[in-house]
């Protein structure tokens, strides 16, 4: 059987299946998900797979658990979560009671080993956001394994916050941007987002439309229109970053890579976050350029360069 990967919480439920599909399940080595009921006492995951319990041993709850690379709180986090696992065997307690034995560490190894090892970067891949932190968003890449998008990845645009751009729970795409002797990535989506031509292409001179406060400073706030494109408009000490206003477009300048803006109302009265643009869904990426061809400012993306850092 050709299986799969993808992120957890996006497989079968075991716990709807019967006792038949199961044993196939278990006999061909597909990934199932099924919600972990409890962290207990003796540090295994328990599930119940269509009135049978599932036992996941410590060792067995993340690739790495086994040699001590994971973390209790790692684990015992999956209570009240999809988590996903293959089926190792159906055994008998000392009661004589049947109940599963699951490995999500042995579904994680096949992850990485049929499918992220085969990737490098500038390849476009599916992830989930799994939690947020002040310099970045952590993924999950495929059967609960992490990988970091880090602040200055999520767009071209300044942003304060991950928080800005992405959201817990939210399914995105993304692409690698490198990966580190341990084979663990770091993801990018500016890239993804579109150039700076692509973006202002969506807008015209003269139009009035809502934008969101980046920054604020001396000489003028930046707002932003799409998620990879922002203008200035005129200095407002009262206004904050994250602030939905209105404004109108003076004039977009390509040569200069420049969008002149005003301030139309700044009491929107309400939270605004653009949903994500994709230019590029699928495939490989070597070379990514933001900039316009005219413009002196070039922001470029070498994903084949060997530290495959945006320059």
């Amino acid at each position: 059987m050709m299986q799969t990967f993808r992120t957890e919480g996006n497989y079968r439920d075991a716990a709807r299946l019967g006792s038949a599909e199961l044993r196939a399940a278990m006999a061909s080595g597909e990934i199932l998900q099924s919600t972990a009921l409890a962290f207990d006492t003796q540090r295994q995951l328990r599930f119940e797979l269509g009135g049978v319990r599932g036992v996941m041993p410590f060792a067995q709850c993340a690739d790495g658990a086994g040699i001590g690379t994971v973390r209790d709180i790692a684990v015992l986090t999956r209570v009240g979560r999809p988590t996903c696992f293959v089926i190792e065997s159906l055994e008998q307690d000392s009661q004589g009671r049947p109940y599963y034995l699951l490995s999500r560490a042995r579904a994680q190894q096949m992850c990485k080993a049929e499918y992220l090892d085969t990737l490098g970067p500038g390849d476009i891949l599916p992830c989930a956001v799994t939690h947020i932190e002040s310099f970045g968003a952590f993924c999950d890449v495929g059967c609960g394994i992490s990988a970091l998008l880090p602040i200055d990845c999520l767009s071209v645009s300044r942003i304060s916050s991950p928080a800005d751009r992405v959201s817990v729970g939210q399914q995105i795409l993304c692409a690698i941007r490198s990966r580190d002797a341990q084979g663990r990535f770091v993801l990018t989506i500016r890239e993804l987002l579109g150039t700076w031509a692509e973006n202002a292409a969506a807008f015209s001179a003269g139009e009035t439309v809502v934008g969101i406060v980046r920054s604020v400073e001396e000489y003028g706030t930046f707002i932003e229109i799409a998620p990879n494109l922002a203008g200035l408009a005129e200095s407002c000490p009262d206004l904050r970053p994250g602030q939905a206003v209105s404004v109108y477009i003076k004039s977009i300048l390509p040569e200069k890579m420049k969008i002149k803006l005003v301030i139309v109302n700044r009491n929107l009265g309400q939270s605004h976050r653009f949903d994500l643009q994709y230019f590029i869904t699928q495939g490989h990426i070597d070379r990514w350029v933001y900039s316009t061809p005219e413009s002196k400012k070039q922001i470029v993306t070498e994903f084949t360069c060997p530290a495959c850092n945006p320059a």
